[in-house]
C-alpha cells in the first residue's frame, strides 16, 4: 500500500473517526444509555451479527430481508422508469403526455402513499400467492405495499435522470446514425442506449439511495415482524438504543458498499468505454 493510498483512507477515515470519539465522550458524560448509548455497547451488538435480538431474528436475517425488499422496490422501479425514460426523452409526443402526470407526483413524498397502498395491498405477500415452505421465508419478506413504498422513491430519480441522458445526446451523432442507415431499434441499441449508460447508472445510484432511504418507513408499516426498519422501530419501543444505533450504522454501511458498487460499474466499464 503507498503512502498516497494510506493518506487518502486516513483522510476518509477522519471525520468518521472524530464523529465516534465525540460520541463517546458525550455518551459518558449524560451517562444515560436509554439516550446515547456507549460505543462499546453498540459494539457489542454489531460484534454478534448471528445472533437473534430480540424476537425479530439476528443483524443478518434482518439485513437479509431487507436487502429482498429493496431489491424488488428497485428492480421494478428500474425496469418501468428506463423505457419511460428513454421514450419521453426521445419522442416529443410521450414526454408531452406523461410530463404533467409525472411533475404532478414527482414532489408527493413516499410516506403521503401509506394509507392508500394498505388500503389497496393491506398486508399481502408473495407467501399468499406462494406458499410452499421451502420459500415461506423469502415470499413473506416481500409485502407488496413495502416493495411498492420503495419504488415509488426509486422511480423518479431514474426516470428524470434517463430522461436528461437522452436529450443530451448530440443531434449529430443522431443524424449520423440514420445516414449510415441506423433505424429504430438498431438507432436504440447502437447508438441511444450506449449513449446514455452513464446517465442511467448515475440515476440508479440516485434511486437506490432514495429507495434504501425509503426502507426503515416502509418496514415500519402494518405487517411487519422482521427487517431493519422494524428492528429499529421495535427496539426504540423496548428504550434498547444501542440495537437502534447499531441498526442504523447497518442501514448506513450496506448502503454504502451498494453506492459503491455502482461507483465502481460506472468508473471500470464506462468510463473505460468512454475513453476507447
Amino acid at each position: 500500500m503507498t503512502q498516497k493510498v494510506l493518506e487518502k483512507m486516513m483522510l476518509r477515515l477522519l471525520l468518521p473517526a472524530l464523529l465516534a470519539i465525540s460520541w463517546q465522550a458525550l455518551a459518558v458524560v449524560i451517562d444515560k444509555p436509554t439516550t446515547l448509548p456507549r460505543l462499546e455497547a453498540v459494539g457489542n451488538v454489531l460484534a454478534h451479527p448471528t445472533e437473534k435480538i430480540l424476537i425479530t431474528g439476528s443483524l443478518v436475517e434482518n439485513s437479509i430481508i431487507s436487502l429482498i425488499r429493496v431489491a424488488c422496490g428497485f428492480c421494478l422501479a428500474a425496469a418501468a422508469a428506463i423505457p419511460l425514460g428513454i421514450l419521453m426523452g426521445y419522442f416529443g409526443l410521450a414526454e408531452r403526455l406523461f410530463e404533467s402526470a409525472i411533475e404532478l407526483l414527482r414532489p408527493v413524498p413516499p410516506l403521503a402513499w401509506v394509507p392508500l397502498i394498505l388500503a389497496w395491498f393491506g398486508i399481502k405477500s408473495l407467501a399468499d400467492w406462494f406458499p410452499e415452505q421451502s420459500y415461506s421465508m423469502i415470499c413473506d419478506s416481500i409485502q407488496f405495499s413495502m416493495v411498492f413504498i420503495i419504488l415509488i422513491g426509486a422511480f423518479f430519480p431514474i426516470l428524470i435522470s434517463t430522461i436528461q441522458g437522452v436529450k443530451s445526446i448530440p443531434q449529430i451523432l443522431l443524424e449520423s446514425a440514420r445516414t449510415l442507415g441506423a433505424k429504430n431499434l438498431s438507432l436504440l441499441y447502437k447508438v441511444i442506449v450506449p449513449a446514455i449508460l452513464p446517465s442511467i447508472v448515475t440515476g440508479l445510484r440516485i434511486g437506490l439511495g432514495v429507495g434504501w432511504m425509503c426502507l426503515v418507513a416502509a418496514e415500519m408499516m402494518p405487517g411487519s415482524s422482521a427487517g431493519l426498519g422494524y428492528l429499529i422501530w421495535y427496539a426504540y419501543e423496548l428504550l434498547r438504543t444501542e440495537i437502534v444505533v447499531a441498526g442504523i450504522v447497518v442501514i448506513g454501511l450496506l448502503g454504502f458498499f451498494m453506492d459503491q458498487g455502482f461507483r465502481y460499474v460506472e468508473q471500470r466499464f464506462l468510463w473505460v468505454n468512454r475513453m476507447r
